[in-house]
């Protein structure tokens, strides 16, 4: 009873129940996204760590003399913090106009109308209380670092070198690229998923198929509306059913057949058609025939199965079997291929087709496709509005609306890609100004080099291949991280792609390439370098 008690606002994220209690739902989407967005907040923050202490020879010496003309640690670290809060806050600004610009994009990808407050003192409270956690968490290191300089050491030009440096380099590299390898392979595999349902074949024609819920005069008019769509071409197939071709509303597990195990308690979809069904919907008949009222008066009792029905059932002969629902004897004159009622991502489930003596809601419209598409639609709205002149004409396309059921995992792909550009992005810049300050340090030594003969692609090799280690490292942590987090995914889907050993070696390529076009323009620009220039001061 939990569940239906529950709060209607909730439901968009919180869909899931078992045993009436919430289980998940669209929220644990947001909530992976939100985890994600974190680590990529903590990426930038280790990278501005990072970039700081490594450029420290810059602000040795004003450290020095800062602490020889009577400064504290505790005052150099509260200008280091304060440095690092205004740039958080600069950035904080950008981000704002930014999102601002970008945010009807961003509802148009998630569907929903977010938008943002300036009039709310709670949301500048946030966002202020946001930036200074970011500047402080980005600027804490650094802070601790810079102030710790011996002045005497400092002043003598005796202070660690860039070599001293290199552990925390690698573990910003490996962490980046870590990170960045799993969104990879996990974009590529949410594609694959998406691409694997979308080429499933749906078991009925869906395109120039059309279906309207019955309202107002519809139902009462429904065969006029039938016949008139057929005599001025518009339509060549016209039926009833009880919802639409792309939605399952009923099931019961209280069909009988004979033989049936009375313990057996299989939940069978069921669906109600009128004439022509099979003809109109596009459904594929496997052997016996189509509702058919004109010629068979008794197939308002008549019945339908599909394949996976027949199958549980174990019926070899189905046809002309007596099958017994809401306390009436179906006979059935027809076997149709499976399709696909409800996600295209789970086993069609065995289905019950009654006849015509049951309840109806939809009219499913098949289009001449002989005629333009427009004038079709044109000719079905005077037809509806001419016989329910009360209401508008409210039809739908079944291609359409077959194609909203992948909205979801299309999404999840959209976002994880962005986050996967953002933290490549984000990784790149940071591995761009490591590598500009490291060719900076070591320009006198590929000067040397350089003198003694050495030539640019050795050199640039020499440069590049201290940041290639660490990425094929994040390619062994993230492999069988991704592998982890798709194959856990992937279980909430019965019908799902296979993880293939390909994926990884594309992202792992990928992240290798990335990251040599980002090292290699600075490792190529230093080895290119006059060593005249580099040498002349010694």
């Amino acid at each position: 009873m939990e569940a239906f008690l529950y709060p209607m606002s909730r439901w968009r994220l919180h869909s899931s129940f078992e045993n009436g209690k919430e289980t998940g739902g669209r929220i644990e989407i947001v909530r992976l996204f939100s985890i994600i967005a974190g680590f990529i907040l903590l990426i930038a923050c280790i990278n501005f760590m990072n970039l700081s202490t490594a450029r420290s020879e810059k602000r040795a010496k004003e450290v020095g003399i800062r602490k020889v003309v009577g400064a504290q640690k505790k005052s150099l670290i509260t200008q280091f913090l304060g440095e690092s809060v205004l740039l958080a806050s600069i950035a904080g600004v950008i981000a704002l106009v930014i999102v601002h610009l970008t945010l009807p994009s961003f509802n148009h990808l998630v569907d929903k109308k977010l938008f943002l407050d300036f009039s709310d003192p709670f949301f500048w409270i946030a966002v202020t209380a946001f930036i200074v956690l970011t500047g402080v968490l980005a600027g804490s290191y650094p802070a601790v670092f810079l102030s710790s300089f011996r002045p005497a050491l400092v002043l003598k030009g005796n202070i660690k070198s860039a070599k001293a440096l290199i552990t925390p380099r690698k573990i910003l590299v490996v962490t980046q690229f870590s990170f960045a390898i799993v969104l990879i392979i996990a974009t590529i595999i949410v594609r694959q998923q998406i691409q694997k349902a979308q080429d499933r074949q749906v078991g009925y024609a869906k395109n120039n198929l059309v279906y309207h819920f019955t309202e107002g005069q519809s139902d009462k008019n429904y065969m006029m509306i039938k016949n008139e769509l057929l005599a001025n071409g518009t339509a060549i197939s016209v039926t009833k059913t009880s919802s639409p071709i792309t939605e399952g509303w009923s099931n019961s597990w209280s069909i009988e057949w004979p033989g049936k195990d009375p313990k057996d308690k299989t939940v069978f979809n069921t669906f109600n058609a009128d004439d022509a069904a099979v003809k109109t919907l596009g459904l594929q008949l496997i052997e016996g025939r189509d509702f058919d009222l004109k010629d068979f008066p008794t197939d308002s009792t008549a019945a339908l199965l599909n394949e996976s029905a027949v199958k549980h059932m174990g019926l070899k002969q189905p046809l002309g079997q007596i099958i017994k629902n809401n306390g009436i004897d179906w006979h059935v004159i027809g076997v149709i291929k499976d399709f696909i009622l409800t996600s295209p991502y789970h086993p069609v489930e065995p289905m019950f087709i009654s006849g015509a003596k049951a309840w109806f809601n939809v009219i499913h419209i098949r289009l001449n496709d002989k005629n333009p598409i427009g004038k079709n639609i044109a000719s079905l709205k005077n037809t509806l509005i001419k016989y329910n002149p009360d209401y508008q004409p409210n039809y739908r396309f079944a291609d359409e609306e077959y194609a909203k059921k992948f909205d979801d995992e299309k999404r999840t792909g959209t976002l994880a890609s962005l986050f996967a550009f953002l933290t490549i992005l984000i990784s790149c810049l940071g591995l761009f100004g490591l590598s500009s300050y490291m060719a900076e340090n070591r320009i006198k030594e590929i000067g040397v080099r350089k003198v003694l003969g050495a030539s640019v692609t050795s050199i640039a090799t020499l440069l590049s291949k201290d940041f290639l280690k660490p990425v094929l490292i994040a390619f062994v942590i993230a492999a069988p991280v991704a592998w982890w987090a798709m194959n856990k995914w992937l279980q909430s889907y019965p019908y799902r792609v296979s993880i293939h050993w390909w994926v990884f070696a594309i992202a792992g390529l990928a992240a290798v390439v990335i990251a040599l076009l980002t090292v290699g323009y600075q490792a190529i620009k230093a080895a290119m370098s006059n060593p005249v220039k580099s040498l002349r001061t010694e």
